[in-house]
């Protein structure tokens, strides 16, 4: 008898239906739980498009996301590179970052209030906090891991300073940042939502605490939870579709 061979797609959707599955059973056996099932959650999602907000709040957090994140990587990928190559100014800063660097970006939060009000900007600012020392550390380890090989070859020939950051240096660190770039990514999608429950009234992080304290709307509660998770799926998709491109990712290929 020839054993029944499922789809690799398919395995992991029938494994999330079975969970599902299980989950409203649960819930169906204790009916006075103030936890709602799958369908309870999908009804709070259809009210959400029904009333436009999860548009809104979606929109709101990817917006806050994306900012956050665009302002630490454009400030914290060339200052690490070039600490990374300068050791001295790498000596110079290193205490100030590692004193920084473990500081949780939410103990940010009373001085982001305070500096830009309740607001957009506030969340901006703790998701760069959150974003700006992954990139910073990974943009340093990787000129660190450059292989001694290609910046010998550089240098033999005879490239300018400006020649051989574009075509050594760059295409070195490229894999490795783009690998810090997805994790540092799925920690400003942490962040946005910790920083939307009390610094501003809109995206999906306010949508999870206005739901618990307006009458107690779990449903809406995991249906924020739910969407959170489902959008933070497709951005780590969307980062590792990027690092497959060829030109990104010559570097975990064997000859």
């Amino acid at each position: 008898m020839k054993e029944l061979k499922l789809p690799v797609w398919l395995r992991p959707v029938l494994f999330i239906l079975a969970l599902l599955a299980i989950w409203e059973i649960a819930v169906d056996l204790h009916p006075n739980q103030i936890m709602p099932g799958p369908i309870s959650v999908l009804s709070g999602i259809v009210e959400l498009l029904q009333h436009g907000l999860l548009l809104k709040y979606v929109v709101a957090s990817l917006f806050r996301v994306t900012w956050g994140f665009v302002l630490a990587t454009i400030l914290a990928v060339p200052l690490g590179l070039t600490l990374g190559w300068y050791r001295r100014g790498e000596l110079a800063l290193n205490p100030l970052i590692q004193i920084f660097r473990p500081i949780s970006p939410l103990a940010w939060i009373p001085i982001a209030i305070l500096w830009f009000g309740v607001g957009d900007l506030s969340s901006i600012f703790l998701i760069f906090v959150g974003c700006f020392f992954p990139l910073l550390l990974t943009a340093m380890s990787a000129v660190h891991n450059i292989p001694a090989d290609y910046i010998n070859a550089g240098r033999n020939f005879g490239l300018s300073s400006s020649a051989f950051v574009s075509r050594v240096l760059y295409p070195a660190v490229i894999p490795r940042l783009l690998i810090g770039m997805r994790i540092t990514l799925g920690i400003a999608w942490l962040v946005v939502v910790a920083a939307e429950m009390i610094a501003v009234n809109s995206g999906l992080g306010f949508l999870i605490v206005d739901a618990r304290n307006a009458g107690n709307r779990y449903d809406l509660v995991v249906a924020g939870m739910v969407i959170i998770g489902v959008i933070g799926l497709l951005l780590d998709i969307g980062m590792r579709s990027i690092e497959q491109i060829k030109s990104f990712c010559w570097s975990s290929s064997e000859d």
